[in-house]
């Protein structure tokens, strides 16, 4: 039986949407997520269940004391705690234009874990965007170029799997033609690009801007999968995500990355992580499907969909080459799966593609997740990452949590 879920409140800005909107379509699912509460002042981890907001912070101080339990899902699906609120209040607080800090609001739903992302797992529109500039918009040369691809490699690009002999031959081919890339080594080679998206407890949730530093001039949404891990790789949920990259100045250097990709709220999570049990796993975060909208008070508008299917690289070969006897994350981790979205539509004028504007608004949704929402700011502008982990620390022993 599906249950009604509310409505957000009437006071929330019409960006933020609804409850209804925010939550996923599945009644049943298990959800976690934090708030900040203006009473304890600070941070604590809740259930979403039915619309309500439960406080379970008495029973687990952190989200990561969740997510390191054996069987998270089966511990807090009957747990109860003090109401909050109503989840569709609390989100409309957490986008009101004037928050009201009296009353709590969502904040990012991870807190101690590693803030990872997985780089260039959607090999097949780089190597599409390879072919298109070697062919410099001759469509007849690209189709050649693509031909000889699939005959010499004998798989349709579609299917390539990364590390495969299939992609080795693939690479000696794009050698061979002056197309080999740094990228496309770790699109269609043996080891992916994982790397650090953000420090622990940076990462802004829904509902909130999204920063991008003021001196790009070329940077796009990046709509993503998240898993949530344990410490001992054990993937236990899922979430949605914001990889904000700063494509110009990426392209200046891969080394520097760092500064393309960890930027004040630059990393967004949320709005919910939905556990894993038996109705929601491995098998359905494979074939789900995420939804971009990207709306600016221009009247520029652009949709686009990740489907999980095009990955190269299965989601759990991603988390073994993140955790394992090779490195240890003693706090979990979140770890996005990358994108395929590759922003080529043109917002000004034509050949330039797509850069973001200040007050854009980024919808990421998936119904199996929710949606993620976030207003563009310059990330100089957005409200400063202050909340650390000995803040946290200090925070739980002042409250008798920890």
């Amino acid at each position: 039986m599906t249950l009604p879920r509310p409505r957000g409140s009437a006071a929330a800005a019409d960006w933020v949407g609804t409850a209804a909107e925010a939550l996923p379509d599945d009644a049943d699912s298990v959800l976690i997520g934090r708030i900040w509460d203006p009473s304890g002042d600070g941070p604590s981890p809740v259930i979403v269940r039915d619309g309500e907001v439960i406080d379970i912070s008495h029973r687990f101080p952190t989200v990561r004391d969740i997510c390191e339990l054996p069987d998270p899902a089966a511990t807090v699906a009957g747990l109860d705690g003090p109401r909050v609120g109503d989840f569709g209040e609390i989100l409309a607080n957490t986008g009101a234009a004037t928050r009201d800090r009296g009353r709590p609001w969502l904040l990012a739903p991870v807190d101690l874990q590693a803030l990872k992302a997985a780089g260039v797992t959607f090999p097949i529109s780089m190597i599409e965007r390879v072919i298109e500039e070697r062919a410099r918009g001759d469509l007849a040369l690209a189709a050649d170029i693509r031909h000889r691809m699939l005959a010499d490699v004998g798989v349709d690009l579609h299917s390539l799997e990364a590390g495969s002999p299939e992609a080795d031959r693939l690479k000696s081919l794009l050698v061979a033609e002056g197309m080999w890339s740094q990228y496309l080594e770790v699109g269609i080679g043996p080891d992916a690009e994982i790397f650090t998206k953000g420090q622990i407890l940076s990462a802004v949730g829904t509902a909130v801007p999204v920063g991008v530093l003021a001196a790009s001039t070329w940077n796009n949404p990046e709509p993503e999968v998240t898993l949530i891990v344990q410490s001992s790789g054990r993937i236990v949920g899922a979430t949605l995500g914001n990889d904000v990259n700063l494509r110009d100045i990426e392209g200046r250097s891969a080394l520097l990355l760092p500064l393309a990709k960890d930027n004040n709220a630059s990393c967004a999570l949320g709005p919910l992580i939905r556990l894993f049990d038996d109705r929601f796993g491995m098998d359905r975060v494979r074939e789900l499907e995420v939804r971009l909208e990207v709306r600016g008070e221009d009247g520029f508008h652009l949709e686009a969909v990740s489907e999980m299917t095009q990955m190269s690289r299965d989601p759990e070969e991603l988390v073994r080459q993140l955790i394992g006897p090779h490195h240890h994350y003693p706090d979990g981790a979140a770890l996005m799966l990358g994108t395929m979205f590759a922003p080529i539509q043109d917002r000004d004028r034509p050949g330039e593609g797509f850069t973001h504007k200040v007050d854009d608004v980024v919808r990421i949704s998936c119904p199996a997740l929710g949606t993620l929402v976030n207003r563009v700011r310059h990330a100089e502008e957005c409200e400063p990452w202050h909340f650390g982990v000995r803040d946290l620390m200090g925070n739980l022993v002042r409250r008798g949590l920890l």
